[in-house]
């Protein structure tokens, strides 16, 4: 062990989806073409319309920082080294909407300032929006961010590309961040990158085979001291169940190297499981998007957000401590949740993790804890 490195504490933020494309985008400066193509709305202002008549209305253009809110403050207050998004939408003014695809997101590429606000370290792409406008768009998608300085994992023109991890230097480490998509979250299999097709670093399934190919992803990269975080799209919108074959395969990615799992697809935070001391967020919930006034399944209670600070150790990759920050969403808006609400999301946490033994707490400001982390159940 570097003696160096011993006892040091890297500092990793994570979220869940940022969906800034639809109605989010258009709120924002330079809007794309609204049109959409999905069964009952047809123009993405409908979404706005939307928002604005159950949460108030909103300045447009807003700001380019409007959808964070308060959440760049509590950024700017926890002041991360490592900042870890899913972005959930394509960035785009090219391609023709995915055939048999009805729910398509893309945020346009003059918006790209909405995303650079929140200094994003590494997003995620391996999710299933990133090709809702085709190769085309993907192509968009990848070099817009690199044009604005922005980090895409899981998705790329190879494999070599596409399954490489961004890697992101701290003092004495690095934090290598792997984005992989699962098709339970209803990511197509011609989605996948090939030798000769861009795409991205998809698996199947939740399966030993999926579990020995991230391990070899992780393995072919990481070096003494590294951090490797690796986020998976996976599983279904709705509930709080983990099925067996998610936790098989967290714990054996753990078991091969990784050392923090950040899941998502969930409209809502799933349970959390501290195994061999190292953290996964089997859902970590939405964080940015144009949900609000969409009915059904208001007692997930989607409007409530968390933010996500994990210290991990880097010699070991062991969790040292995790605090999270509750928001809730209103007018395209993260601002700070109330205490109440802030309470109702410890207890609910509290109650979907204690499968596996993680104890969570609601302290001062709101803020949520691990009090006595487990040591994980096993499927």
């Amino acid at each position: 062990m570097n003696s160096g490195v011993a006892g040091r504490v890297v500092r990793v933020f994570a979220c869940g989806d940022v969906m800034t494309g639809r109605g989010v985008d258009q709120i924002l400066p330079r809007p794309g073409d609204p049109r959409l193509r999905e069964p009952y709305v047809t123009d993405a202002r409908a979404y706005v319309r939307l928002t604005e008549s159950v949460s108030g209305p909103i300045p447009q253009p807003a700001e380019f920082s409007w959808p964070w809110g308060d959440a760049l403050a509590v950024l700017d207050q926890f002041s991360p080294d490592v900042r870890v998004i899913n972005l959930e939408t394509s960035i785009t003014r090219r391609g023709d909407f995915a055939p048999g695809k009805e729910i398509c997101y893309r945020m346009s590429p003059a918006n790209i300032r909405c995303l650079i606000v929140a200094r994003p370290d590494a997003c995620a792409l391996a999710n299933n929006h990133t090709l809702d406008f085709g190769r085309a768009g993907l192509a968009e998608t990848l070099s817009t961010l690199s044009g604005a300085g922005l980090r895409p994992a899981g998705a790329g023109h190879d494999p070599g590309s596409a399954q490489a991890p961004v890697v992101i230097g701290v003092p004495g480490s690095r934090v290598l961040v792997f984005s992989c998509g699962l098709s339970s979250s209803g990511i197509p299999a011609d989605w996948s990158v090939t030798a000769g097709q861009p795409g991205l670093n998809w698996l199947p399934a939740e399966s030993p085979d999926a579990a020995d190919q991230l391990v070899s992803q992780i393995q072919h990269a990481k070096r003494p001291n590294d951090i490797a975080v690796v986020s998976l799209h996976w599983g279904s919108n709705w509930g709080y169940e983990v099925s067996a074959d998610q936790v098989r395969l967290a714990h054996r990615l753990i078991d091969g190297g990784a050392d923090l799992i950040h899941g998502h697809s969930s409209h809502h935070p799933r349970p959390i499981d501290i195994y061999r001391g190292k953290l996964i967020l089997y859902g970590c919930g939405d964080c940015i998007d144009d949900y609000e006034g969409i009915t059904g399944h208001e007692e997930y209670r989607a409007d409530l957000r968390l933010l996500y600070f994990a210290a991990v150790e880097a010699a070991a990759g062991r969790l040292t401590g995790l605090r999270m920050v509750p928001m809730r969403a209103r007018r395209m808006r993260l601002e700070h949740a109330t205490a109440a609400d802030a309470g109702w999301l410890a207890a609910v946490l509290e109650r979907i993790s204690r499968r596996f033994g993680t104890q969570v707490d609601c302290g001062p400001g709101g803020v949520l804890t691990i009090s006595t982390p487990g040591s994980g159940a096993r499927p």
